[in-house]
């Protein structure tokens, strides 16, 4: 499990940051603080991908839809079929909450 990979004094301290966020405008703020616009749109994009997989759309239409590369692609879906099951449970909450 990868999980073990990033567990750390810092990487919980960022987890809780994003956990103390309350709303839509804390999270654009403390992401603009955080990362680059291009590391905000490449986390954004394989979350989009995720549901795309989900939704079982092929990986031409994903890529035409979204701009990832196949590699994107694919490394998403080793996480959605066989990672920690993080995709699936923000993607289910998400999913619920609409």
């Amino acid at each position: 499990m990868q999980i073990n990979k990033i567990k750390g004094r810092q990487t919980e301290q960022l987890f809780e940051a994003i956990l103390s966020l309350e709303n839509l405008d804390d999270c654009y703020q403390f992401f603009d603080d955080l990362c680059t616009i291009s590391e905000v749109q490449s986390l954004a994009q394989r979350l989009d991908v995720a549901f795309m997989l989900q939704d079982q759309k092929t990986y031409d239409s994903i890529q035409k839809e979204t701009g990832a590369s196949t590699a994107t692609i694919s490394r998403v879906r080793r996480c959605v079929d066989y990672g920690s099951g993080g995709y699936e449970k923000v993607l289910q909450n998400i999913r619920s909450s609409k």
